[in-house]
C-alpha cells in the first residue's frame, strides 16, 4: 500500500464572500474525490475569502499509480477557470508492508 498527500495553495477567482467560497471549495472536493477516489478537505486559510489550501489524500497498491493519481488532481485543479493554482506539493508517506 502506498500513501500520498498533495497539498493546493489556491486563489479563488470571483468569489466575494464566504458563501461563495465554500460553495466553490465544496463543487471541487465533491468533483476531486468522484473522479479520483481521493479525500480532500480544507486545510487552511478558512476565513478568508478568495484564498484555500485543500489537502488531498490518496492510496494505490503501486508507486506509480498514486503518483498518476495525484499529478492527476493538479491537472485538473490547474484547468479550472474559478481557481487559480498558486503552489502545491506532494508528500509520500512510508509504508510497512
Amino acid at each position: 500500500m502506498h500513501v500520498g498527500a498533495l497539498r493546493l495553495e489556491l486563489r479563488l477567482r470571483a468569489v466575494h464572500s464566504l458563501k461563495e467560497k465554500r460553495h466553490v471549495v465544496k463543487s471541487l472536493a465533491s468533483h476531486l474525490d468522484r473522479t479520483f477516489g481521493v479525500a480532500v478537505a480544507e486545510v487552511d486559510h478558512q476565513e478568508l475569502w478568495q484564498r484555500s489550501t485543500l489537502g488531498v489524500a490518496a492510496v494505490a497498491p503501486q508507486p506509480s499509480q498514486l503518483d498518476r493519481i495525484l499529478h492527476s488532481v493538479q491537472r485538473a485543479v490547474r484547468e479550472r477557470d474559478d481557481v487559480e493554482l498558486l503552489g502545491s506539493d506532494i508528500t509520500y508517506l512510508e509504508t510497512n508492508g
